[in-house]
């Protein structure tokens, strides 16, 4: 029970880590307000981390996680080809970015930018959580290749990397616009055009 309570408790404050360091940034992101919002004291915090930087690494691992099962019953669906899945996710991407009136845009992107170079233990979690997600899209992408939806010259690895280093580009431009027109070229460039050869 008490170690279900732990785990529970450490979940919620991974919850709101991501949404504290999505709104406020890593550096303006203090200890107290995560532990705050959780209702958990301040001298908890290090049974379930041992600093913040580790903290901000699985905050990290964390908010990757539902990107890739999104993804994932995108390329579950039967009646989906491997470009149709890759498509209905990105579009549903661009939905929920509109509903949230394009706050926000990706947490990996944000924090590449802030402390990309600054902390080791959060640009090792950031660049394991990048490949891991490439690694996904790779997938979807090279199903599509294999049914000759997507073209093959090019390496479904390669592709994958484009489409992510796109798509983070695309997310900052949207919210300078205050728009999903960057994602929606970005989707449609790709996805309609170069991917196709």
């Amino acid at each position: 029970m008490r170690t279900q309570t732990k785990n529970l408790t450490k979940e919620r404050l991974l919850d709101q880590g991501v949404n504290l360091l999505m709104e406020q940034g890593y550096h303006g992101t203090g200890l107290q307000d995560i532990l705050k919002t959780v209702g958990v004291p301040k001298g908890s915090f290090y049974n379930y981390f041992a600093s913040k930087e580790e903290f901000g690494a699985d905050v990290i691992q964390h908010y990757i996680e539902p990107f890739i099962r999104q993804l994932e019953r995108h390329l579950g669906n039967p009646q989906l080809s491997g470009a149709q899945a890759l498509d209905a996710y990105l579009k549903e991407l661009i939905e929920e970015s509109q509903r949230r009136q394009y706050k926000g845009g990706c947490l990996l992107g944000n924090l590449m930018g802030e402390i990309g170079d600054t902390s080791d233990a959060c640009r090792k979690a950031l660049r394991d959580a990048l490949h891991r997600y490439r690694d996904k899209i790779k997938e979807a992408i090279a199903r599509g290749q294999q049914e000759q939806s997507f073209r093959t010259d090019v390496s479904a690895g390669e592709l994958a990397d484009c489409l992510v280093n796109a798509w983070q580009g695309a997310l900052l431009r949207m919210k300078v616009e205050l728009s999903v027109a960057p994602l929606e070229q970005c989707r449609k460039m790709l996805l309609e055009g170069y991917f196709r050869g």
